[in-house]
């Protein structure tokens, strides 16, 4: 389950930046992306619209998973009001590139070539 503060991140700060960390044969990679585009699937996966992330593609073809980060000054923390949270989430990562939920993220996103689709393990508050 999708923590609320969370989700409340998603609907709030859309101009947050989101890190997506991959493993591969190089070592570690980063891409960023905005809260305001990931969608939540009916089954809870993040749904994050692919133009570029080649060296991410290729990582995940290797070794699924993920780690992610965003946050916003503008929800409450564990700190008090006014503190800001963010969010560690760990997961497995797959790409879609055709079918309805492909169909349903290219009507908002006409750039998308596909969608990085995240199983959540875990989402940690960290702030």
């Amino acid at each position: 389950m999708i923590p609320n503060k969370l989700m409340e991140i998603l609907k709030i700060e859309p101009d947050g930046v989101v890190a997506i960390a991959t493993l591969g044969k190089e070592g570690q990679h980063l891409v960023n992306t905005w809260n305001g585009y990931i969608a939540i699937s009916s089954d809870e996966r993040l749904f994050i619209p692919v133009g570029h992330m080649h060296k991410t593609e290729a990582n995940i073809a290797l070794n699924p998973h993920v780690l992610i980060t965003l946050g916003s000054r503008k929800v409450d923390g564990m700190h008090g009001s006014g503190s800001g949270t963010g969010f560690l989430i760990r997961g497995k990562a797959t790409f879609i590139r055709s079918g309805p939920d492909f169909d349903s993220m290219r009507e908002r996103f006409r750039w998308l070539r596909a969608i990085l689709a995240v199983t959540i393990d875990s989402a940690t508050q960290t702030l």
